[in-house]
């Protein structure tokens, strides 16, 4: 295993002190992590790549499955409170959009994090001052620089430390079980959906008497075919099938020990849908082609040792997400070859051993990389496992900026009290749930 140096951050008056960290993503997590950099008055800068919550915000007719007193970080309490916040009921669970309106975006106006935060900086690359991935020497006591891409062109920042909260969204699986772009599917990507798009509201006319295929085994594709149920009862020429790859979707159909019970009542309504054959499932079947029709796409696929095709107007990419680790090329990083998460924490989340409710606590010693002062939190940092949840992102960043700060007691007191969540979904896009 890489030894990985967890000694405290370097002393007051060099330069790196002088400087800030840099946050990459102005998510749930990012967020946290600014309010525990503001608690503790370090200097931080926020980059954003789009607006505040950008990818909460493309969901926010979703209702998330925790309740409220799940989805807000302490510290972020303490500092909206003192500024005359009210927090929500605790025991209800909102939506996407009401988690922005009520919680993210109140946070970030504060006075504390506002200034500091810049939307519309997409971060294109992080390295070290002079230095790429190969050079050693004096390598921890140099600044790291984070490049980004804003209005007025490519800029940098020198950073004495790095937490990449920049999430999995925006990069979801491809369609293929190889983990590729199915064949043709450049030539049907106008009709290639991603996750949890809003049937009911504003995309309605774009569902209403035409055949959805929505691909996945997760709560995200089954979010989805509720909605197109619930649009068949209206518009009974609407038609809605349900592709995935393995025998059943067990993660997603039996939720009965789970104690987030808008989680559990999901689970149900689809089972009966499917039950009053309302929604057609495929399974077993392994997307390899897609090919342009006239007024839709003919999808193939591998099945029983052959090859079937059938039909479909739109298809919704609901197989989950990966990191983007592209911008990281220059960073040391050690990670697990598997599920591409830091080493330490591939074990405590995988998938086959753990739901949601059974990972272990976890902070900086399981989330640091050999490049000193850079830390991945958040959804990106379980790579590709689907166990996720915003209470878990938070402890992460409380524990990373006790490190920082100097104070490692605090960074290794890791603590986390999760729902038994009995089985997990298979979308990070449901890291708020």
């Amino acid at each position: 295993m890489t030894l990985i140096d967890l000694s405290p951050a370097p002393p007051t008056g060099s330069v790196l002190r002088d400087l800030p960290v840099v946050v990459i993503g102005a998510g749930p997590v990012g967020l946290a992590a600014a309010a525990h950099l503001a608690e503790r008055g370090i200097d931080f800068v926020v980059l954003e790549a789009g607006a505040v919550a950008e990818s909460v915000s493309s969901w926010a007719h979703i209702r998330l499955f925790s309740p409220w007193k799940h989805l807000v970080d302490p510290a972020a309490r303490r500092l909206l409170e003192s500024d005359g916040w009210s927090a929500p009921t605790e025991s209800l669970a909102p939506t996407g959009g009401e988690l922005v309106e009520r919680y993210l975006r109140p946070l970030s106006s504060l006075s504390a994090i506002a200034p500091r935060v810049r939307t519309a900086a997409r971060v294109v690359a992080v390295s070290r001052r002079g230095m790429d991935r190969t050079r050693t020497s004096a390598r921890a006591s140099t600044p790291l620089v984070v490049r980004f891409q804003d209005s007025s062109g490519l800029s940098e920042l020198s950073a004495r430390a790095v937490i990449d909260a920049s999430g999995t969204f925006r990069s979801p699986n491809p369609l293929g079980s190889n983990g590729l772009d199915p064949l043709g599917a450049h030539a049907v990507a106008d009709r290639l959906l991603p996750a949890m798009p809003d049937v009911l509201g504003v995309r309605q006319s774009e569902f209403a008497g035409r055949h959805t295929t929505v691909v996945g085994a997760g709560h995200s594709a089954a979010n989805t075919l509720v909605s197109l149920g619930e649009l068949i009862r209206q518009e009974p020429s609407t038609r809605a099938t349900w592709v995935i790859r393995s025998r059943e979707a067990t993660r997603v159909l039996t939720a009965e020990s789970d104690e987030l019970a808008d989680r559990a009542s999901l689970s149900s309504r689809l089972r009966r849908l499917l039950e009053f054959g309302v929604i057609d499932i495929v399974d077993r079947f392994e997307i390899v082609g897609l090919s342009r029709e006239d007024d839709g796409m003919l999808v193939t696929g591998q099945r029983a040792g052959g090859l079937e095709s059938f039909h479909t107007d739109l298809l919704v990419n609901a197989t989950g997400f990966r990191p983007d680790l592209g911008m990281l090329r220059e960073v040391r990083l050690d990670l697990d070859e598997v599920v591409e998460a830091p080493r330490r924490l591939a074990p405590l989340i995988d998938p086959n051993l753990h739901s949601c409710g059974t990972v272990a606590p976890h902070g900086v010693a399981e989330l640091a990389h050999p490049e000193p002062g850079f830390f991945i939190a958040g959804m990106k940092s379980y790579g590709r496992a689907p166990t996720f949840l915003l209470a878990t992102g938070y402890e992460q960043v409380r524990s990373i900026t006790a490190f920082i700060d100097g104070d490692l007691e605090a960074a290794r007191a890791v603590q986390l009290v999760l729902p038994a969540t009995g089985v997990c979904s298979t979308s990070s896009a449901e890291a708020c749930c």
